[in-house]
């Protein structure tokens, strides 16, 4: 993909770029350390920047970076090098989907970090978007490194596993992470000691890297496909959550089909676009409530 940069004073800016909206790139489940400005604007902390995004008419501003870190972070997190027109016009070819993208037509799929995701997506399990975030900016702001001070707020990094792992299940449940914190321990001292190396699953097929991934404790399907979707460039993955599982039995399959057949049905059906499928349902489940009273 080819896109007509400008650099100017700590600011990028992309012109005329398509298929990029940060509302939906945003809340669409898939990160929880993006938040909404007053102006419109979201400002996110990955790989130990911290960068504002903005749309302005059709172009998109990136304050607080340059243009190296455009090119060696912030590219490949924002998936700029993949086109997301043709993976649409593909997908549409489904008249759900059709609808769907029209709704979310400005997602796109975030490279985001492996360990971070695996924790993040450990906390997630049986728990609400701003609890996460909460949890996830707690364990951050303790136990990871100050990164900088950007308009007025401190951002620090995500802890590193070899950090987490040298804490008890007091100090990391204290951070809001209930239950969840005896996994998140286990996880960190598996990764610390390199029983898995959760950088390399990406290597693997994706059945192979989800039965991987399902040996941390705490870790299922949708926690696995939902790691290898948003950080490990498996884009046919297909998480399975309740908006997930709702819009598919409100269109494709029989109500109380399981899970595991909802995902075989997907997987054959999208191929590998599967993911972005996912995320394109999910949106638009989640946003207009369909499935809630399980009437077609």
């Amino acid at each position: 993909m080819e896109y007509n940069i400008i650099e100017n004073k700590d600011t990028i800016t992309v012109k005329n770029i398509k298929d990029f909206i940060p509302k939906h790139i945003f809340e669409c489940g898939q990160c929880f350390r993006w938040d909404k400005q007053k102006d419109g604007s979201y400002t996110g902390v990955a790989f130990n920047r911290v960068i504002n995004v903005k749309k302005e008419g059709d172009d998109i501003i990136f304050s607080n970076t340059n243009k190296r870190d455009f090119d060696d972070i912030w590219f490949n997190y924002f998936d700029l090098g993949r086109n997301y027109r043709e993976i649409k016009q593909e997908l549409a070819k489904d008249d759900i989907l059709n609808k769907a993208i029209k709704h979310g037509q400005g997602i796109r799929i975030l490279n985001q970090d492996p360990w971070e995701i695996l924790i993040s997506f450990i906390i997630s399990a049986n728990n609400r978007i701003p609890m996460i975030k909460k949890s996830i900016k707690i364990l951050s702001k303790r136990y990871g490194e100050y990164i900088e001070e950007y308009k007025g707020e401190k951002y620090y990094s995500f802890p590193l596993s070899n950090v987490l792992d040298d804490l008890s299940i007091e100090e990391i449940t204290n951070c809001g992470t209930g239950f969840r914190a005896k996994y998140i321990l286990n996880a960190s001292k598996i990764v610390s000691s390199n029983q898995i190396d959760i950088y390399k699953l990406k290597n693997l097929s994706t059945p192979d890297a989800r039965n991987q991934l399902m040996l941390f404790a705490g870790i299922g399907p949708k926690v696995s496909d939902c790691i290898m979707l948003f950080s490990m460039n498996k884009s046919d993955a297909f998480p399975i959550d309740i908006w997930v599982k709702r819009v598919m039995e409100y269109f494709y399959v029989d109500e109380g089909t399981k899970l595991m057949d909802i995902q075989k049905y997907a997987q054959e059906k999208f191929g590998n676009l599967a993911g972005f499928a996912q995320q394109y349902l999910f949106y638009y489940a989640r946003e207009l409530g369909i499935g809630r009273n399980k009437k077609r």
